[in-house]
């Protein structure tokens, strides 16, 4: 796990090595072991190292192979790299490390661009041909790891991180009014190729961008989720289900163990990391750390759930820890925990993982984490009413957005309103083949872009803020794809993750599974009030703020007189939503 970023001239100038080292010098956290540069007249290339594979000195990055003319940087881990070396090797290949950075470039010279349908895992990557000159990126199938971009005066940037991007200078920092509008009604999601800047785009997921040396190039989808039965499936009953689940989630978790040091787990006390720790117990995992966070109650809003997490700790045996949070600690690390964002994530639990992560760190490099498998097995509310949904755009929308397009006249400036971006995003995402009904359109949406750009964006920014590495096994894309074939009917059933449930019988306790539907609280974020309140009020009065003008001013003072009363229809605080962004504007001195 590490960051990357590079630089790619197509005018005949050099890359400047400062803008390099800029851009790489931001991105320290995300790997703090080590750090390297590559500089060869129109390619740069920079890298932070966090070590986990082969720890020696043979898998510093940028990678150079003089002998096949490549040059490589990585972020993320390649869990069948052993398998994917011996077919190598057997092609004639020689290593000179034992990593998988090394088996990525040998894999490109052997098989081509195409070889990312090879990879099981999580990556970012960018290669480089010296003899052609051409730049390859790609990312993952989930978008697991990020790779954010810039156009710049005659070049191309990327980088781990956005705001890596943003120190290398000549990034057009204006807000782009789609990725506003997304912010601000879908959910704060802002799906690929938007960001928050009109300057920097991403790549959206299980995408290849090839460049040329003359600036042209070409992008492609290397992989697509579809939906439905296999013939060969047609007959399963809901038994065979969730076998497949079961041993499709073994496999996965056992993947993610690939390591050269030890792997703990996140522990919630939920279903889903509570799977993943009874596998590995199963796996014969000796002495696993798991961890658990908690913050104080609020009114009547719980703020732990430690009573499920020692449940599961005291049932495997497990090396566990328990980190309580109150309020007084919380405030004062919310400015590092929006610094640490690559763009403006309002879910509250962010600093929750943000100050989890800076614990777990200090015991261990490597988690496993139960994010995804609400979207990929229907766990959540609005799911059920997709089922016979006449109007399913509209059904989505309704539970799911947090602001129609009425309220976003009453929010923002005219100036920076526009069209109803996010309703029109939805409806060309459910109109696309591959998912016929409705909520497997939903599923699909949920996965493909809700899940990217908000829980599985926020657990990377979160733990390598610290020099975590986060692996989630249910985003292995062979579960994905199964569970994409599973009947909704098998999935929904009962309250959602029905399918996972009954598999999960075999494994974990029963009072686990059958305790109410619960998530990552914290209640302070919600209710805004006293010291969090004033945070608020003063973020949303700075100069720069009122200069900015995204919101609209009596809509602002509305929210600020009675913060508890403009809620989410998924629960989050609209007050919050507004003020996170102006935060990370500040933060960000942007």
């Amino acid at each position: 796990m590490c960051g990357i970023c590079g630089e790619v001239r197509f005018d005949g100038r050099s890359v400047h090595p400062s803008t390099i080292a800029a851009m790489t010098e931001v991105m320290t956290p995300r790997g703090p072991d080590a750090g390297g540069q590559f500089q060869q007249g129109r390619i740069g290339l920079g890298h932070r190292r966090l070590m986990i594979i082969d720890l020696s000195q043979a898998a510093q990055q940028p990678m150079v192979d003089a002998e096949l003319g490549l040059a490589i940087v990585f972020n993320g881990c390649i869990y069948n790299y052993k398998e994917l070396r011996q077919s190598l090797s057997a092609l004639g290949y020689r290593f000179f490390s034992h990593g998988d950075t090394e088996v990525l470039l040998k894999a490109y010279h052997a098989w081509g661009s195409r070889f990312v349908e090879r990879l099981q895992g999580m990556f970012a990557l960018a290669i480089w041909e010296r003899d052609s000159g051409r730049v390859v990126l790609a990312r993952d199938r989930l978008g697991i790891k990020p790779l954010y971009l810039a156009e710049v005066p005659g070049g191309l940037r990327f980088a781990s991180t956005l705001p890596a991007l943003v120190a290398g200078g000549e990034v057009d920092t204006a807000i782009d009014p789609v990725a506003l509008h997304h912010y601000m009604s879908f959910h704060a999601v802002v799906p690929a190729p938007h960001t928050i800047l009109n300057g920097v785009r991403k790549l959206p997921p299980a995408t290849l961008l090839v460049l040329e040396p003359d600036g042209s190039r070409r992008q492609e989808t290397y992989w697509t989720l579809s939906f439905g039965v296999r013939p060969e499936e047609a007959g399963w009953s809901g038994r065979d289900w969730q076998d497949a689940v079961l041993a499709a989630l073994r496999l996965s978790v056992e993947r993610r163990l690939v390591a050269d040091v030890p792997v703990g787990v996140l522990l919630s006390g939920g279903l889903d990391s509570s799977l993943v720790v009874g596998l590995l117990a199963e796996a014969g995992q000796q002495g696993l750390k798991t961890f658990s966070i908690g913050f104080e109650t609020v009114g009547n809003e719980r703020g732990d759930e430690f009573q499920y997490s020692d449940l599961i700790a005291r049932h495997y045996g497990t090396d566990h820890n328990k980190i309580f949070v109150d309020s007084r600690r919380a405030l004062p690390a919310l400015g590092e925990c929006v610094k640490a964002m690559s763009e403006p994530m309002v879910s509250h639990d962010a600093i929750g993982f943000y100050l989890l992560s800076q614990e777990v760190s200090r015991q261990i490099r490597v988690v496993q984490s139960g994010q995804g498998a609400d979207e990929i097995f229907g766990g959540y509310h609005w799911y059920p009413p997709m089922l016979e949904s006449r109007d399913p755009v509209a059904d989505y929308a309704r539970v799911f957005c947090d602001r129609d397009h009425a309220e976003m006249a009453e929010v923002l400036d005219p100036a920076v309103l526009g069209g109803d971006h996010s309703r029109e995003f939805v409806a060309a995402a459910f109109a696309m083949p591959g998912a016929e009904r409705p909520i497997d359109q939903a599923l699909r949406l949920d996965t493909t872009v809700m899940l990217v750009d908000d829980p599985v964006k926020r657990v990377d920014n979160m733990t390598m803020a610290w020099g975590l590495e986060a692996r989630v096994p249910f985003l292995d894309h062979e579960l994905v794809e199964l569970a994409a074939r599973v009947p909704a009917e098998h999935k929904i059933r009962d309250g959602g993750k029905y399918v996972l449930k009954q598999a999960g019988r075999q494994v974990v306790p029963a009072e686990v599974i059958d305790r109410p539907k619960g998530y990552f609280p914290v209640p302070a974020l919600k209710y805004l009030q006293g010291p969090y309140l004033d945070l608020v009020t003063d973020i949303l009065n700075q100069p720069a703020a009122r200069q900015r003008g995204l919101f609209r001013r009596d809509y602002v003072d509305r929210l600020l007189k009675a913060p508890e009363a403009h809620i989410t229809p998924l629960r989050g605080s609209k007050l919050w939503q507004i003020a996170l962004l102006e935060y990370w504007l500040q933060s960000h001195a942007l």
